[in-house]
This record gives C-alpha cells, sequence and structure tokens, in this order.
C-alpha cells in the first residue's frame, strides 16, 4: 500500500472525474424527460462542466502551486463530492447545470494536480511505470463512460450517475490524506487570479453565445452581447498576460507555429472526435427507440478502437514526428464525422459504425501525441505551462464542438419542422411531438440536422489536421520527468525524464 498507494488515490480520482466528461451523453434523454429539460439545457450539463473544467485548469495548477497540491486536490474531490450530490438531487434544470459547473470546479483542481503528485511520490522506474498505469486508467474512462452511464440509468435511474461518485470520492480523499505526499512549487511563485478570471470569462461568453446564437438568432441583442463580452475578455486577459509576473500563459509562445499549431489541433481534436456525440445519443434512444445500455454501446466502436490504436501505436510508431501522428489522426478523424454525414430517414445505427470507427482510429493516433509535440515545440522551462495549455484548450474544444454543433442541427431541423419544434426534438422530445408530427418527417428531420452536425465535425477536423501538418515542424523529443516535479501545478508539467507521454485526456 505504501509503494503504490499514491498511485491508486490519484488514478481513482481522475478516472473520476474524466469519466464525468462523458458519463452523461447516454443519460440526457431521461435527464430532459424528468426535469422537463430544452436542448439548451442538456447542452449547458454538458458544456457547464467541460468550461468551468478548462477554464481553471491553469488558474487551480498554479494556486496548488502556492497552496500545497495535495492539499487542493483534497478541497478539489470534496467540492466534486457535494457538486455531484447537488446534482443527483436537483429538482429542475438549472439546478443541475449550476451544480455540473460545480462539478467542474472541483474536477480542475483535482486534474491540475494529479501529475505533480505522481512526480513527487515516485523515482526513476517507478515512476515510469505510475505514468503509465495513470494513462491507462485515464483512456480506460473514455470506453466506460457511456457504458456506466448506460447501465445505470437504465437500472437505478439517470441520479445515480452523480450518485456513485460520492462512495468514490469518501475512498479517494481518505487514500490520499493517508499515503500521498505534499508537495509545492518553487518558493515565490504568485498565482494569476486575474488572467484565470479573464480567460473564465472569454470562454464563458464565448460558449454562451454560440448557444444563444441557435436559440435566438445570430444577429440578437442577447447573442452580440454575449460575443463582445467574450472579445472584451480576451482583451483583458492578453493585457494581463503581457504584464504578470508569472502568466498563466506566456503569450510570446504563441509566436512559435509549432505550438500553436498544436493547441489548434487539441481544439479541432474534442470538438471533431465527441462534440456530435451528445446528439448520436438523443437520436440513437429519442428517435430510433433504444434502451440507454444499447444506445451506449453503439457508440463503443469510437472509445474501444481509440483505447487499442494508442496502445498499439506507442510501439509501432515511436520516433515518428508528432506532426504526422496528430496531422494523419485529425484527418481520420474528419473524414469520420464525414462518413457519419450519410444519414436518412430509413438509417439504422448500423450507418454510425463506419465513421465512428474511422474517428476511433484518429483519435488513437492522436490523443498519446499531443502534449508530447506541445513539450517539444517550447523551451524546457515552459514544459508545465505547454501541457496545462493543451489540455486546457482540450476540454475547450470540446465545449465549443457541443455548442457549435447543436447551433447547425437545430438550423438544419428547422428547416422542415420550424423553430420550436426542432428544438423540442433535438432535446428529446419527440415522443411528445408524434401526434401532430409524422413519424417519417420526425426521423428525416433529426437525420438531416445530424448530417450537418457531422459535416461540420468532419471539416473541422479536416481543417485541424491540415493546420497541424503545416504548422507543427518542430521534431518530436520525448517528454521528461523531473525529479522534483517542477512547479508548473498542471497535467504535463511533470513529464520530463523520457516516460512515455500517459495520454492525459483520450476522451474529452
Amino acid at each position: 500500500m505504501r509503494r503504490w498507494g499514491p498511485l491508486t488515490a490519484v488514478s481513482l480520482g481522475t478516472f473520476m472525474l474524466l469519466l464525468d466528461v462523458t458519463i452523461v451523453v447516454v443519460a440526457l434523454p431521461d435527464m430532459a424527460r424528468a426535469l422537463d429539460a430544452s436542448l439548451t439545457d442538456l447542452q449547458w450539463v454538458i458544456d457547464g462542466y467541460a468550461l468551468a473544467l478548462a477554464a481553471l485548469l491553469l488558474g487551480v495548477g498554479a494556486a496548488a502551486d502556492v497552496l500545497g497540491r495535495r492539499r487542493l486536490n483534497v478541497a478539489g474531490t470534496a467540492l466534486f463530492a457535494v457538486a455531484s450530490l447537488g446534482c443527483g438531487l436537483a429538482s429542475d434544470a438549472e439546478l443541475l447545470v449550476a451544480a455540473r459547473a460545480l462539478q467542474g470546479v472541483g474536477a480542475a483542481a483535482m486534474f491540475a494536480t494529479t501529475l505533480p503528485l505522481l512526480g513527487a511520490a515516485y523515482q526513476g522506474r517507478d515512476r515510469s511505470a505510475a505514468l503509465g498505469v495513470w494513462g491507462a486508467v485515464s483512456g480506460a474512462s473514455a470506453a466506460l463512460g457511456p457504458i456506466v452511464g448506460g447501465v445505470l440509468t437504465e437500472g437505478p435511474g439517470w441520479r445515480w450517475i452523480f450518485f456513485v461518485n460520492l462512495p468514490v470520492s469518501v475512498v479517494s480523499i481518505w487514500l490520499t490524506l493517508r499515503v500521498v505526499p505534499e508537495s509545492k512549487g518553487a518558493a515565490g511563485r504568485r498565482v494569476d487570479w486575474a488572467g484565470t478570471a479573464a480567460f473564465a470569462a472569454f470562454a464563458g461568453a464565448g460558449t454562451y453565445g454560440v448557444l444563444r446564437g441557435g436559440a435566438d438568432g445570430w444577429t440578437s441583442r442577447v447573442t452580440a452581447s454575449a460575443f463582445a463580452l467574450s472579445a472584451l475578455a480576451l482583451l483583458c486577459f492578453v493585457l494581463v498576460e503581457r504584464r504578470a509576473a508569472h502568466p498563466l500563459l506566456d503569450l510570446r509562445l504563441l509566436r512559435k507555429p509549432a505550438f500553436t499549431g498544436v493547441l489548434i489541433g487539441a481544439v479541432g481534436y474534442n470538438a471533431a472526435a465527441f462534440g456530435v456525440i451528445p446528439y448520436l445519443s438523443l437520436w440513437l434512444q429519442t428517435v430510433l427507440g433504444m434502451s440507454p445500455v444499447r444506445g451506449s454501446l453503439v457508440l463503443l466502436p469510437l472509445a474501444a478502437t481509440s483505447f487499442v490504436v494508442a496502445l498499439v501505436s506507442g510501439r509501432l510508431l515511436h520516433g515518428v514526428a508528432p506532426r504526422l501522428t496528430i496531422g494523419v489522426g485529425l484527418l481520420l478523424i474528419g473524414a469520420g464525422g464525414l462518413c457519419m454525414a450519410v444519414l436518412d430517414a430509413g438509417s439504422s445505427w448500423t450507418a454510425l459504425a463506419p465513421g465512428l470507427t474511422l474517428a476511433g482510429i484518429g483519435t488513437g493516433l492522436v490523443a498519446p501525441g499531443l502534449a508530447g509535440a506541445a513539450l517539444a515545440a517550447v523551451p524546457p522551462a515552459n514544459a508545465g505551462m505547454a501541457g496545462g495549455a493543451v489540455n486546457t484548450f482540450r476540454q475547450l474544444g470540446y465545449a465549443v464542438g457541443v455548442a457549435l454543433f447543436g447551433t447547425v442541427l437545430t438550423s438544419r431541423m428547422a428547416d422542415s419542422l420550424g423553430h420550436d419544434a426542432a428544438h423540442a426534438v433535438a432535446g428529446g422530445g419527440a415522443p411528445a411531438l408524434r401526434g401532430t408530427l409524422s413519424e417519417q418527417a420526425i426521423r428525416a428531420a433529426f437525420a438531416d440536422g445530424l448530417n450537418g452536425a457531422s459535416l461540420a465535425a468532419g471539416v473541422a477536423g479536416l481543417v485541424a489536421g491540415v493546420l497541424v501538418l503545416v504548422m507543427v515542424r518542430t521534431p518530436g523529443r520525448r517528454p521528461e520527468v523531473a525529479s522534483d516535479a517542477k512547479p508548473s501545478g498542471v497535467p504535463g508539467g511533470a513529464l520530463r525524464d523520457g516516460s512515455p507521454e500517459p495520454a492525459a485526456l483520450r476522451q474529452p
């Protein structure tokens, strides 16, 4: 226990927080019926968590360097547990969204401290073994998320996808306090709270603008105000980071085409690979009438294929330039999206299998190399910052992808059903409309909307892939793990000793 206790404690918390990124996807139709939730509400159930995680990851990681990584990890796990209880007890959609955002805050504190804690607890070969196990656990959460969500939703009910976090959190906190040593970053480091707040406002307002653009129109006052606020927050972030003694993101790194290309790849990867998945789940259950478990199994080719390919490619493609594995992987993800844009009123779930499998192969190529490519593109002193930025942009890409592709979906459906009916059907309200709309009309409209969303995701993947191939010219080098766990406070910052990159986020 003393030797592998820290790995068990950290991996348990990581598995739980990453599982919650995708576990809600299969439960969306049941949530909509139980809480009378709209499509926008369902989008925020996903994006509230992902945005909080993305917006706070860098800032909370820096705070952990000052306050203590174990202390903040335990506090984040406790907050995650309380928020999970709130999610399970939510009586309406607004409370559920608020609790999900609070979950994201706790998850940011947990995720930002995982690799630094492992870096402080292990040395040499033990550290390499620990990172390998941690990476496998992280990847497994992608494959199990929809399945666990489907089993719990079809069994005790969708609220148990949140209640199950409570005993896991208790065990994780107990283990962490008992076996994980405390560690901090370099003395004198200060937390860039102003930059954290500005980045959170930029991400949140921008995503809100995309969601409202689909619901109210792109020229509405609410939409325009949200985008204006997002632009102002971005300007404030740039000004703050240029003057901060310890910035969250050194803006000079963006002058490096290779680093900027990796960030573009991170956004495009999570958006293109996972942004359409919630709407596929709604189609499978509300239109095709599948159960939550059957619906989750339809999505398994994406996660399972990516997991297998990631394991195999790590051995077979060792030494291949990251720009090739990431760029080609993104092109395959884009091609997978295009392959899924072939639905019609008579399509069944089998029409999705080729595209999901192709996207899974691409995901398995992209995920393991993103962080390593980011580290190779920047000076060693900025390794932690680069790794944290990649994970931040991954989650941001997922949140924006869900918002953007949902807007495309409903816009295409509105052409044949009308605005209100399109939002109702896309949000899981198809059964209630079957008295006023024909089954054929609902199936045809939803298929057309999914085709538009999949086409947009495919184009996003192809564009990101081409940009990575053009911009990421830095020769790959293996990331390393510092013996003293350098003060990055974020995933990626502990990678400095030749250990394999642990695929921190093989899913959204």
